[in-house]
């Protein structure tokens, strides 16, 4: 997507050439259809608070088919002790908006519940320190039992990262914020909460700002390549193998085809391809490059007769905490989310996998795996019997670890950058996982590009994006 984005931001200034290898364009984007059937292989909706993704389903003339989360499944359920309870109304990932709505959440102990009440005494931690864990933040602000009992499988859910070693500064800048300007989280998601007007909608209002396709998300990505190609944008499959200066601007070699002469590139991989190309144009960029993280995760979608599963499936899904000794971590209620995504009569749920803490699972063999997801979805959700549908995508290393420092990091890629002109880099690795994060990440590359390209360059701009997926 990053790339595709920085495609249509230099349609109109010249010959662009987008470079992917797997020939399929959108990255981990896709969605499968089957007898009724609407599965998404990887995210499934998109964050509309953020002007990006909307700006450009708003260009696609794909407005019409935009759907939000069903206003009755608006909240998200904790495992707990063998029953799936609510997430406290007002707590939003680390901030307890509404603390009286904890006192009656079985999520708790009494002294849990206490602690997260002190929080408003908890003094804040001087930005001097530098940056520090998720882990240690909420055990600080919060408690070790609201970590691991709440915290934890919240943040697991959107990361699948080790929060030990998750950087605060990078991936929760706002709560830090929140900390540095309210004095603690208590009093500034509760302030935040009355300004919105939603207080009295508690822990569901965040999930109308969530919105999807009709069609699946695919067609995102689909249709905007659609686009480029009416904007005289070229494709090719190949993977670029070696980005090197040239008289006029830069060389990119690919494994198959002629090398691309191009005033400008952006490259839009994963950071450890992105290192391997730039090995020989900057050392110290490519290792900056190369000390950026993955983890990898397997999503698990089952489909079944709605009368096999015992769970009302009233939320958008259920959290699993890293201590309740279970390997899922989240299961999504797809089609009790979305309109289209199950025959009648049916329910499709998605069963997340693996992670930084535990890779080995999302890399069992398929019937080991489905067996173990279908055993905790028993208990989970009361799911017995035959699933009508079976899908497994891996995604081997595809989500960037914000670990303690990314942000140093990415400064000193940006400063490296600054000397190379005519290269910008792109994608989730940088500054934000979700989908209008990635959209803007291409379009501020290809602004870098068309800015600080060579003078007396080829007309010409190669896109480098690339994915790598299995799928049974």
């Amino acid at each position: 997507m990053a790339g595709l984005a920085a495609a249509e931001v230099l349609a109109d200034r010249g010959r662009v050439v987008l470079v992917e290898p797997t020939g399929r364009w959108g990255g981990v984007l896709d969605t499968v259809r089957h007898d009724g059937w609407l599965v998404e292989r990887s995210a499934d909706n998109f964050l509309a608070a953020r002007p990006e993704g909307l700006a450009l389903v708003e260009r696609l003339g794909l407005t019409s088919s935009l759907l939000g989360v069903d206003p009755g499944v608006r909240r998200a359920l904790v495992f707990h002790r063998g029953h799936t309870v609510p997430v406290p109304a007002g707590f939003r990932l680390l901030a307890p908006g509404r603390p009286a709505a904890l006192l009656t959440s079985p999520l708790l102990s009494p002294l849990g519940k206490l602690r997260v009440l002190a929080e408003r005494v908890v003094p804040a931690r001087a930005a001097a320190l530098g940056d520090e864990s998720l882990e240690h933040f909420a055990v600080r602000r919060l408690g070790r039992e609201a970590f691991e009992g709440l915290v934890q499988p919240l943040v697991a859910g959107i990361w699948t990262a080790d929060p030990a070693r998750l950087s605060m500064a990078a991936a929760c800048p706002d709560f830090l914020a929140m900390e540095r300007s309210a004095g603690s989280l208590t009093a500034g998601e509760g302030a935040r909460l009355r300004a919105a007007g939603r207080g009295a909608e508690g822990a569901g209002a965040r999930y109308g700002q969530f919105v999807t396709l009709a069609d699946g998300m695919a067609a995102l990505p689909t249709a905007l390549a659609e686009r480029l190609t009416q904007l005289g944008v070229e494709f090719r499959t190949a993977a670029a193998t070696r980005i090197a200066p040239d008289a006029h601007g830069w060389l990119v070699e690919c494994d198959r085809g002629p090398p691309l002469r191009a005033r400008g590139v952006v490259v839009a991989t994963r950071t450890p391809r992105a290192a391997e190309l730039f090995a020989d144009v900057d050392r110290q960029l490519a290792a900056a490059l190369g000390a950026i993280e993955y983890a990898g995760s397997a999503v698990v979608s089952l489909g079944y007769e709605r009368s096999a599963i015992a769970h009302p499936l009233d939320a958008a899904g259920v959290v699993v905490p890293r201590n309740a000794g279970r390997k899922i971590l989240a299961v999504s209620f797809s089609s009790a989310k979305f309109p289209g995504r199950a025959p009648a009569g049916h329910a499709l749920v998605r069963v997340f996998v693996g992670g930084a803490l535990d890779p080995a699972t999302a890399l069992l063999p398929d019937g080991p795996l489905v067996d173990l997801v279908r055993r905790e979805l028993a208990d989970v959700i009361g799911a017995r019997g035959t699933p009508r549908l079976v899908q497994i995508d891996r995604w081997v290393g595809a989500m960037p670890q914000y670990h303690v420092g990314h942000l140093d990091r990415v400064a000193l890629i940006r400063e490296r950058l600054a000397a190379l002109p005519g290269l910008a880099l792109a994608g989730a690795a940088y500054e934000g996982v979700g989908i209008p994060q990635v959209i803007a990440s291409g379009r501020a590359a290809a602004g870098a590009v068309a800015s600080r390209r060579h003078p007396h360059s080829e007309p010409a701009v190669g896109m480098l994006d690339s994915g790598r997926v299995e799928s049974t």
